[in-house]
């Protein structure tokens, strides 16, 4: 293989651990860099890779949820992460948990004994300037690489935490209670907006002020969020800064009532197919329940599925919207990849399956092969497509949900038979992916 035809994975993280086995398991050699046990960080105990920092789910296993579809496409295309993830599976219901300890030191045997894969531990400060690279460096990237990213990438594409806002599926807002327009009638109607009468604003004001929060982790609790304050802190200093706020109803006559809302939440359109929407400035430290509890009692929302729960952490992340294709390279650099947290997908699993597409894509590019994009009626595919065609001014990471699929041609009422025949799509489409290009 040519020195140009190297190619190198920095971090060893999920993305990084399934993107070396991936390009490994097609016969091309890959150097693999893991700065830890040189370089620690703050948020890992151990030097095994593929360490589960938080929890030691993988989230659920069946096929009516998407992160369980994800799962099995992610096994019949021979995930190291997730045989090893079922190898040492722990009991946990319907979900899968792993001994985490067992988990990571069977990902990091494999790869050592993998004769294609040379380990390095070694702090990467420079993005190599040839060869082919993957970057899965995670939320956590040290400063030297991180610096070397944002000068690549401009300051402006490059973030260090998130601030999201909660989103939800449109087939279970409640359209009757909701109605379509822009403040003062300006431009296109783009906004679904949620009436709230005085009383009604009374009762979420002092449900979302006495909610329980999330805990804030020792290594996030210096982040500054310039600009983005968490909606229940903003509500805490009093009922009028968020009528002034994100709950102005100002210029949103209600064409039920013909009247102004004494306070108004925004929904925006969070995805190109137009089936989710983003609670408007909602970002929140709120638990995932007392989330669900009090946006509950938002009208039009009573009865809302979340795809995803507004969060504010530290990460980093870039603009994949503007700067990756669906292959997970960069626009302008084809022998550049990026894989897990850093590209937008949020999730352990989500994460190692970035990590799976842009091995397969580096080690084909090695082998003189064009790079793959993922039938979007798939698990792997659908997330690929969402971050990076996303709406780039707004982009949040996105965890895989039913919500990022194609619509089926047919309209099906039930919420469970629709999820099973959306399910079935993407394992018949990953099958026929396989046979067809990597046989």
């Amino acid at each position: 293989m040519s020195q140009s035809q190297k190619v190198t994975v920095i971090g060893a993280g999920l993305a990084g651990s399934e993107a070396a086995w991936q390009i490994a398991s097609q016969g091309v050699p890959v150097t693999l860099y893991e700065m830890r046990p040189v370089t620690k960080t703050p948020a890992h105990h151990t030097n095994q890779f593929a360490e589960l920092v938080c929890s030691n789910s993988l989230r659920a296993n069946g096929l009516s949820n998407a992160v369980g579809v994800l799962k099995e496409e992610m096994r019949r295309l021979d995930s190291l992460i997730l045989s090893s993830a079922d190898q040492h599976a722990v009991p946990a219901g319907g979900a899968l948990a792993v001994d985490r300890d067992g988990f990571s030191g069977e990902v990091t045997r494999r790869l050592h004994e993998h004769p294609l894969v040379e380990v390095r531990n070694e702090e990467v400060t420079e993005i190599p300037a040839d060869g082919i690279v993957v970057i899965a460096t995670g939320p956590l990237t040290a400063p030297g690489l991180s610096s070397q990213i944002q000068e690549l990438l401009g300051e402006e594409y490059f973030y260090f935490y998130d601030a999201a806002a909660p989103i939800v599926e449109k087939d279970s807002i409640d359209m009757n209670k909701v109605y379509l327009a822009s403040r003062y009638d300006k431009g296109e109607a783009a906004y679904l907006n949620c009436p709230m009468t005085e009383e009604e604003f009374g009762i979420f004001h002092e449900a979302l002020t006495t909610a329980e929060k999330a805990e804030v982790k020792d290594f996030e609790k210096e982040v500054y969020f310039e600009g983005c304050m968490p909606i229940e802190v903003m509500a805490s200093r009093g009922k009028q800064t968020v009528l002034f706020g994100p709950m102005k109803p100002v210029g949103l006559v209600n064409p039920h009532t013909g009247k102004l809302p004494h306070a108004v939440i925004q929904l925006r359109q969070d995805n190109a197919a137009g089936t989710l929407y983003n609670l408007v400035g909602f970002q929140t430290h709120l638990k995932w329940g007392e989330q669900k509890r009090v946006f509950s009692l938002i009208p039009g929302l009573e009865n809302a599925e979340f795809v995803r729960f507004g969060v504010m952490h530290r990460n980093t992340f870039i603009n994949s919207p503007r700067l990756l294709k669906p292959t997970y390279q960069l626009n302008n650099r084809d022998t550049l990849f990026f894989a897990g947290q850093m590209t937008g997908v949020e999730g352990y699993v989500e994460s190692a399956a970035s990590g799976l597409i842009a091995g397969i894509n580096a080690a084909r590019l090695a082998r003189g092969l064009e790079p793959l994009v993922l039938p979007e009626h798939t698990t792997l595919g659908s997330m690929a497509h969402y971050i990076t065609t996303a709406d780039f001014k707004h982009f949040q990471p996105m965890n895989a949900n039913f919500g990022l699929f194609p619509p089926l041609e047919k309209k099906i009422r039930s919420k469970k038979e629709k999820n099973e025949m959306i399910a079935n799509r993407a394992l018949e489409s990953i099958e026929q992916f396989k046979r067809e290009h990597l046989q």
